[in-house]
């Protein structure tokens, strides 16, 4: 459970402050959304991808005005969005197709692959470019290899795999955008499949964190180009199928990284992991209704992450957790959004231009899309 730092004996930080503003309503299903510069502009733009609907949409910066980007798709489930030709405007990979976790690819859950490109005017409609199917296709990221991007495809589970065990090796597939082509990076992961991030580890290329049944592994590429999988943590400790670990993130206390998670798959748990080599894992909340959303943010300056975690059952809400100590041994729990958002994912951007990081976040039951706006004055 989160931690009072009265009972730790500590003196409360000043709460962050943040002002709700609403940019859509009556979006069916709202799933993921993404920050990216769409008008070249200079001004970051959110793309609202919601799996009850059929056009995929984005919102222009400052007066949020609506633009369809393409339509006619169903099962919407994930988009990832990179300026591959250096025009100023980004490419975007839908994934769709997708029907939920156990179906078949032959009842309806094919995994479609769609390139979207703009035809000079970005508020138009884009072309649409069928690129590949893989079942069950579910997180889409770029990551950067040898300075070039490479798109990260990972299904939510395997094509065979059936309820409740989901038994069968998840294909983690990397797209190379120069010709489409395709190579398996790993088959290592079992199970369901839910979390992927991508970061910095060491100042080097990006590595990829996975989260899933098999609990959380950093994917690391070697000099020589091969990949290496590095365990991190079990996750939840329950037994197979209720154990393990469903979304992750990294942040920073200073200069010591840190990991929080949500755990198990869409559950309750927010799990914070010290350590370096040998991690330990600390719940801070268990209150979390289906769970589905984690990130982190340096929102006052300070040089110390917040962990942003959202939910989409039960109260709906998104909160904030702060570390009271540089260990990360306390944190308190604020509350961004006390029921009128049904999180099921979040973004970290500055989206007024003011230079401090923004939050927004878009609702699955709820059907809407929010903003945050950072009133935080800066600690420096």
């Amino acid at each position: 459970m989160w931690t009072l730092l009265a009972l730790a004996g500590m003196a409360a930080a000043a709460p962050l402050h943040f002002v709700p503003h609403t940019v859509a309503t009556g979006l069916k299903g709202g799933y993921q959304v993404v920050v990216a510069d769409i008008n070249h502009d200079g001004k970051p733009d959110l793309i609202a991808l919601a799996s009850g609907m059929t056009d995929l949409v984005w919102y222009e910066n400052p007066t949020w005005t609506r633009h369809v980007i393409a339509g006619g798709f169903t099962g919407m489930i994930n988009c990832a969005a990179f300026d591959l030709d250096g025009d100023g405007v980004p490419e975007i990979v839908l994934a769709s197709g997708f029907r939920g976790p156990g179906v078949p690819p032959e009842e309806g859950n094919p995994g479609i692959l769609t390139l979207l490109e703009h035809q000079g005017d970005p508020t138009g409609p884009w072309k649409a470019t069928l690129l590949a199917r893989l079942p069950a296709s579910h997180r889409l990221r770029w990551t950067i290899i040898d300075k070039k991007p490479v798109l990260v495809d990972v299904p939510l589970t395997a094509a065979e795999a059936r309820p409740p065990n989901f038994f069968g090796h998840v294909p983690i597939t990397l797209f190379d955008p120069a010709t489409w082509s395709s190579k398996i990076l790993s088959l290592d992961e079992e199970g369901v499949v839910h979390g992927v991030f991508v970061t910095d580890w060491d100042r080097g290329e990006s590595d990829i964190l996975i989260a899933g049944f098999d609990g959380i592994h950093r994917y690391h590429r070697e000099a020589n180009g091969t990949w290496s999988r590095h365990a991190i943590a079990a996750g939840n400790p329950a037994g197979w199928p209720h154990g393990g670990s469903s979304d992750v993130a990294a942040g920073h206390l200073g200069n010591r990284r840190f990991l929080c998670a949500i755990e198990p798959w869409h559950g309750e748990q927010v799990a914070v992991y010290t350590g370096s080599r040998h991690w330990r894992r600390q719940v801070i909340d268990s209150t979390l209704v289906d769970g589905h959303t984690i990130l982190t943010g340096d929102f006052d300056a300070s040089g110390n992450d917040t962990i942003v975690a959202g939910f989409r059952g039960g109260a709906r809400s998104v909160y904030l957790y702060r570390a009271a100590d540089s260990h990360g041994e306390h944190w308190t729990r604020e509350v961004l959004d006390d029921g009128g958002m049904g999180a099921a994912a979040c973004a970290i951007a500055d989206l007024n231009g003011d230079s401090r990081p923004d939050i927004a976040c878009i609702g699955s039951a709820t059907a809407n899309l929010k903003w945050y706006e950072n009133a935080e004055p800066s600690s420096k």
